[in-house]
């Protein structure tokens, strides 16, 4: 599956545009950060997204896909199929400890918490720029464009609010891949533990699944100078963790994928003489397969229950799934490395190893041949492996991965609508 001659014959005009949006780029960039929105709240930003692809003349733009999400449809001025460009555009609740210029200063309330401050610690601000310029892009020439580009901007990658729908599962139920029907989609992710202009990816299973849990143990509340006379929940509850250890390493074989199953939190107890009622654990899941993402969930499950109930407590047990694996379409990795290769040199295109984090792109790629790869962001004077890391409040992203970004979104799509569909 490489790209015909008629796809390379597009690079010189795309290294030209780039060179011409980059400035624009930063400077939607810069703007995104100093005003970051949390899930499902990113109203100023799609205002923003949808307008610039109103001006850019495209066919179609729909406003408020999964709240907040624009899908915008530009047509080619030749037929051909039809591919799928995703940016995610939501902020963490972080409170920034950069000194750049354009440092986000907001704060607001989420989940129950006042006050908590809000920064783009994950690179979405980055995402969305740059897949402003390739509409820019790709807007100005698109009379030479085989097929249709539909462009994903996304909300609530990080998870909605409490008790709301979102994100990516969301845009495909609401028909972001439909009409036209998508037949293959791309996008990235800037990644603070590598250099800029380094590309990582990996072909099938690349980023992990991720549930989380949540298990009550109930015993019964007394005196904490008379244990014998009530249930110590406390107890019961650091069994279970210990217990929950066991998963992975007796449970699970890792000779086939690696797994994780982390207990983060746990809560229970209001003073040092009272032996509490009830406390409460919660925990992530994460696998790179459905066999031992529903094994685990069984573990969970019995090994909380039947430890509450050998210490003559109770335990109750529940499990949200999240995001599917990120699963790269192995013939549609495989064709497009030429092409990231031509933008950054094939010394710097790279297997990386599977990544425990999670994303919601997974639920694009259950729906057409999907690839995912990671652009690093890191100044090149930098050491990598000692960057903070995405999700610090200390996360940097050197902007000249921006017209990176720019140059393989854009290359990937043209290169794929140009290929032959029996190529596929």
């Amino acid at each position: 599956m490489n790209a015909p001659d008629t796809a390379v014959a597009f690079d010189a005009a795309i290294r030209e545009a780039v060179a011409r949006v980059e400035p624009k780029v930063v400077a939607w960039r810069r703007d995104f950060h100093a005003n970051p929105e949390l899930g499902n709240r990113e109203v100023r930003t799609a205002k923003i997204v949808a307008d610039h692809l109103r001006a850019l003349g495209f066919d179609d733009v729909r406003e408020k896909v999964a709240h907040t999400g624009v899908v915008g449809t530009l047509k080619g001025g030749k037929p051909g199929r039809v591919v799928a460009l995703r940016a995610d555009m939501d902020a963490l609740p972080v409170a920034e400890e950069t000194d750049v210029p354009f440092k986000s200063t907001r704060r607001t309330h989420w989940n129950g918490v006042e006050n908590v401050g809000i920064m783009h610690a994950c690179g979405h601000d980055a995402h969305t720029a740059i897949l402003m310029g390739v509409a820019e892009l790709l807007a100005g020439m698109r009379a030479r464009i085989p097929g249709t580009v539909k462009f994903l901007f996304q909300p609530a990658e990080e998870t909605p609010p409490i008790g709301e729908d979102g994100g990516a599962r969301m845009m495909v139920e609401q028909g972001c891949l439909e009409n036209p029907r998508v037949d293959a989609v791309f996008g990235l992710h800037v990644v603070a533990n590598d250099t800029t202009g380094k590309v990582g990816y990996r072909s099938g299973p690349f980023m992990a699944s991720a549930d989380d849990f949540r298990v009550f143990v109930k015993g019964n509340q007394t005196h904490a100078a008379y244990p014998w006379s009530g249930i110590d929940p406390i107890v019961v509850g650091s069994q279970i963790v210990m217990g929950l250890q066991t998963i992975v390493s007796r449970s699970v074989d890792i000779t086939q994928e690696p797994a994780i199953v982390t207990v983060g939190v746990f809560h229970g107890g209001v003073r040092h003489n009272i032996i509490p009622d009830q406390v409460k654990l919660e925990g992530t899941i994460r696998t790179f397969n459905e066999k031992h993402r529903e094994e685990i969930h069984a573990h969970v499950k019995r090994i909380s229950e039947m430890i509450a109930a050998a210490g003559g407590a109770s335990a109750n047990v529940h499990i949200h799934r999240w995001y599917d694996v990120t699963v790269n379409d192995p013939a549609l990795t495989a064709w497009s490395l030429p092409t990231l290769e031509r933008f950054v040199g094939a010394e710097n295109v790279r297997v990386i190893d599977k990544v425990c984090g999670s994303e919601d792109f997974s639920f694009y790629q259950k729906e057409a041949p999907g690839f995912f790869y990671f652009i690093g962001c890191t100044p090149p004077g930098m050491d990598a492996r000692k960057a903070p890391t995405n999700h610090s409040p200390r996360f940097y992203v050197d902007e000249a991965c921006l017209p990176i970004g720019v140059q393989t979104l854009a290359a990937l799509a043209l290169d794929w609508l140009a290929s032959e569909p029996a190529s596929r």
